[in-house]
C-alpha cells in the first residue's frame, strides 16, 4: 500500500526513513511546498542567518542518502486541498496524487505583519541575512525562543538590536522566570537592548510603536511572535481540526490518514487530552511512531519533550515542564554552565542544562513519574 507524505520537512522526511528502516517496500511520495530538497530549521536562525554555513549545509541529508530512500520527491507544488475519502492531494499545479496511506506534515507558518520579514524557510533566511547586512538598527518582534535567537544572531553580526516583546524577560513562557531573567542579562550584556512588557501595536515608518505609545527606531523589523499550524488547505477535507489536525493516540487523523510533527494535535492518552508539541525532536520521534503504526504497530505515543536553543555562548536545553518553582541543582550561574530543576507540589517536572546538557539529561531520569504526562501537555515550542 502506497505512501504519500505531504510536507518535505524534517517530520516527513523522518516519516519516510523510518518506514525504510522498519521494511516497508511499497512506493513512497514526498510533496512539498518548497523547491528545496528536506533541510534543517534550526540552524536557520543561527548558523545560516550568520554566514557561518552556507544554506547548502542545512540540507538533512546527502542526495546519495535521499536516493537510497527509493522515494519520489515532487516539490515546488504546494498541497491545496485534501479529499480524506478517497485519499487524494491536489496541488497547485493540478496534480492529484493518490495513495493508500497519507501522512500531513505541513508545519506551521508564520504570523506576519504586512510587509515586514519573517524566519521560516530558507529563503526568509537568505533574504533576512542579506537585509541585516545592510542596516544598522533592527527591531526584532517577539520575545519568544525565535525571536531571541535572530536578536542574538543579529547582534553577533554587528547590527544595533532591539528586542520587543510582551513578556517581562527573553523567553519567560519557555524558561521560567529565574533563567528568563539570567538570558535577558545574557542580551544585554552582549549590547541587544531590551524592550520587553509591552505590546507592539503596529509598524510606522520611523520604527516600531509600542502600547505605551514608545516608538522604537528602526530600519529593519523583523516579525517573529508566532506561528500557526498551516491547516488552511483541509478545510473543507473532511477532518477535524482545531489547532492543528486532531487525530487519536496513534497520530491518525482519519483512516489511512496521519498528522506529524508541528501540525499534529494528538490524544496523549497518560494525560486524556489533546496535545500540540512545536519543536525539532518531537518532530522525529512521532515520525517514528507513525511509520510504526502505519506498519501496524498500533501504539499510542506519549513522549516527554525536549527543546534547545542556542543564543551567544549559552546552550539552553530543557526536559519537561518549566514553571516558576526552579533552583539550580548543580552548577553556578557565575561559572555559566549550571543545571536548574523545576518542581510542583514537591515533585520534578522538568530540568534546564546551561551548558550542561549531559548533566541535564542525567538530571531528567528523575523527573517524577506521575508528572511526564503533564510534561508533555505543557512543554513549549523550541528548536
Amino acid at each position: 500500500m502506497s505512501t504519500l507524505i505531504v510536507g518535505a520537512s524534517a517530520a516527513g522526511l523522518a516519516t519516510a526513513e523510518a518506514l525504510r528502516r522498519k521494511g516497508y517496500t511499497d512506493s513512497i511520495t514526498v510533496l512539498g511546498a518548497e523547491p528545496h530538497l528536506p533541510y534543517d530549521r534550526p540552524p536557520l536562525s543561527k548558523q545560516v542567518l550568520s554566514g557561518a554555513w552556507e544554506p547548502a549545509r542545512a540540507q538533512l541529508r546527502s542526495a546519495e542518502a535521499l536516493a537510497a530512500l527509493e522515494a519520489e520527491f515532487v516539490l515546488g507544488d504546494p498541497a491545496v486541498h485534501l479529499d480524506a475519502g478517497e485519499r487524494a492531494v491536489h496541488t497547485a499545479s493540478g496534480r492529484v496524487l493518490k495513495a493508500g496511506n497519507i501522512v500531513l506534515a505541513t508545519g506551521l507558518r508564520p504570523r506576519t505583519l504586512p510587509g515586514q520579514p519573517t524566519l521560516r524557510t530558507l529563503d526568509d533566511a537568505q533574504a533576512l541575512r542579506a537585509s541585516l547586512l545592510g542596516c544598522s538598527r533592527a527591531v526584532v518582534v517577539g520575545d519568544g525562543v525565535l525571536g531571541a535567537e535572530i536578536a542574538a544572531t543579529a547582534r553577533q553580526m554587528g547590527v544595533r538590536v532591539t528586542l520587543a516583546g510582551p513578556q517581562s524577560a527573553p523567553m519567560a513562557l519557555q524558561l521560567g522566570p529565574l533563567v528568563a531573567g539570567l538570558l535577558g542579562d545574557l542580551h544585554t550584556s552582549n549590547g541587544v537592548e531590551l524592550r520587553l512588557g509591552a505590546a507592539v501595536t503596529g509598524v510606522e515608518p520611523d520604527g516600531v510603536r509600542l502600547e505605551t505609545g514608545e516608538v522604537l527606531p528602526a530600519d529593519l523589523v523583523v516579525v517573529a511572535f508566532g506561528s500557526a499550524p498551516a491547516t488552511d488547505w483541509l478545510q473543507d477535507s473532511g477532518l477535524v481540526l482545531g489547532n492543528g489536525i486532531v487525530c487519536d493516540s496513534r497520530c491518525r487523523a482519519a483512516e489511512g490518514i496521519y498528522a506529524v510533527g508541528d501540525v499534529a494535535r494528538w490524544h496523549h492518552e497518560t494525560l486524556g487530552r489533546l496535545v500540540r508539541l512545536e519543536n525539532r525532536t518531537n518532530a522525529t520521534e512521532q515520525a517514528v511512531a507513525v511509520a510504526a503504526n502505519i506498519l501496524g504497530a498500533d501504539q499510542p505515543y506519549t513522549p516527554i519533550p525536549y527543546f534547545w536553543t542556542d543564543q551567544f555562548d549559552a546552550k539552553i536545553h530543557v526536559h519537561g515542564l518549566v514553571g516558576p518553582d526552579a533552583s539550580i541543582v548543580e552548577g553556578s550561574v557565575a561559572e555559566g554552565r549550571f543545571v536548574v530543576g523545576y518542581h510542583r507540589d514537591g515533585e520534578l517536572t522538568g530540568v534546564l542544562g546551561w551548558n550542561m546538557p549531559k548533566q541535564a539529561r542525567r538530571h531528567r531520569q528523575r523527573i517524577t513519574p506521575s508528572c511526564r504526562a503533564t510534561v508533555a501537555a505543557s512543554a513549549p515550542a523550541g528548536a
